[in-house]
This record gives C-alpha cells, structure tokens and sequence, in this order.
C-alpha cells in the first residue's frame, strides 16, 4: 500500500471511531466510492490497535482503576470504584460479543456491507442521536453508572454491528436516553470501546494469523501510529467541544452523508 493510502484508512478510523459518525462505515465507503483496494485484515488490525491506545492514553486514569479492580472483580467482590467499573464494562461489552459472532458466523456481517444499508444507517440513527440529545435529561454522571444502565448500553452497543450506526454514536444515545450529561455519556461510550476494540482486535487478529499474511507488517505498524495520533486527535477535540457544543454538529453531517449516499445507491 502506498503510504497516502496508509495514512487516509487511518485518519478515517482514528477521527471516526470516536466520534459520532461510524468508522465502520467510512472505511467501508472508502474502497467503494474511491476504486481503491481493500486495505485488507492486517491493516484493519492496526488501525483499531492505534485507536485503542488513544482512548487508553485519554483516560489513563479509569483504565488504571478498572485493571486494579478486575483482582476483586474476578474474586466476586465488587465493593470498590475499580471493581465495579471492571464488572460493569465486562457486562456492556457481552451483547456485541455474541451478536457479532452470530453475524460472522452467519455471514450476515458481509451482507450488510453495502452502500445502502450504511445510508440508511447514518440518517436514521442520526435522527435518534438528535433526539435523545435534545429531550434527554442530564442527571447523571459517570459515577452513577448502575447494571441495569450497563446492561442497555450493552445492547445499543450491539446495534452498532449495523454498518453506518457508529457504535460511539449509539452507545452515547443510549446513554443520553437515560439522563446522563454530554460529557458523562461520551465518557462512558469511549470506556466501553476499550473492551470492545480489544474483542474485535483480537478476532481480526486471528483472522490473519489463518491467513498467516505478515508481509504488510511495516504497513501495519505505520498505521497504527497514524491512527493513534488521529484518534487522539478526535478524543480531546471532541471532549473539549462538548462543554459548550451539543452533538447536533455530527447529527448534521450524518444526515447529509446518509442522503448523498442513498441517493448513490438508488440512482
């Protein structure tokens, strides 16, 4: 792969896998609408690697307390800040495991990969990102993250399996439909995508190892550095904006893409 080609599939995941608009899609969109090639499993793997880090690095401090509590956790004794926050993302993250290994399983996943499904996608869950940021209320914060509160995310977090839905956008509707603040919804969303990389990062990776395909390694890893210093990028810009700005800005977008992109399918 040339080093553009490189450097555009990671910008593309590291600024959209945090941000409201489905990096799935994007990158799906890219050899479709382009005429490039696939950038191919090796270089999926990297991206997500790079994008892992970001959010790893942004939120340094939750991720150290999550690690210190899994020790209890994993004893049964959920009784600390650390602990809980370990189980509870353990419990968001189990719906988009078994979901997407029935959609892989099934083939449902390669189905979906089309023009259409990412167009309808964009614009429908735009208009109910909308909608939960402008009626929910914003009650709650971080802290009062409970099971039953993971356990929802967790399934609109699966829905984010559809092409198009952003799984950060959906998870943070999700969290906006049940009264936490802008800020506090995005957080929840980013610390629950740590698990969720790391699951698909490592069924991507197994992938490779079967098609035991190492030569794009150098690539690899230049995109995974391109992708982290985007992700990042995204993350503090977006963190930073939510004080003052409310998620209309990428309920916009999405419309408009999502309207381009239907009036391609079905032109």
């Amino acid at each position: 792969m040339s080093l553009f080609h490189l450097f555009l599939v990671a910008v593309i995941q590291g600024l959209t896998e945090f941000l409201p608009v489905s990096s799935s899609g994007h990158l799906i969109l890219l050899p479709k609408l382009t005429g490039m090639a696939d950038q191919g499993l090796m270089i999926d793997v990297a991206v997500h690697i790079g994008t892992l880090f970001a959010v790893v690095l942004y939120f340094w401090r939750d991720v150290a307390m999550g690690l210190a509590g899994i020790p209890r956790m994993v004893t049964g004794r959920i009784d600390t800040e650390g602990s809980k926050l370990a189980f509870l993302l353990m419990i968001a993250t189990v719906p988009v495991i078994v979901v997407g290994l029935i959609l892989k399983v099934t083939g449902l996943s390669d189905m979906m990969r089309s023009v259409a499904v990412i167009g309808w996608a964009m614009l429908i869950f735009g208009v109910v990102l909308y909608w939960a940021d402008q009626r929910g209320a914003q009650t709650k914060q971080t802290a009062d993250w409970s099971l039953a509160d993971a356990i929802k995310m967790g399934l609109w977090q699966a829905v984010a399996l559809i092409p198009g839905t952003s799984r950060s956008g959906i998870t943070i509707t999700g969290a906006r439909q049940m009264g936490y603040g802008r800020e506090s919804a995005a957080k929840l969303s980013m610390l629950m995508s740590i698990p969720t990389i790391m699951a698909s990062g490592i069924l991507l990776g197994l992938d490779v190892v079967k098609a035991g395909d190492w030569s794009a390694a150098r690539d690899a890893g230049i995109a995974a550095a391109f992708a982290f210093v985007a992700a990042l990028l995204a993350l503090v810009l977006m963190m930073r904006l939510l004080r003052s700005v409310s998620f209309t800005p990428y309920v916009i977008y999405r419309v408009i893409l999502g309207v381009i992109l239907l009036g391609i399918a079905y032109s």
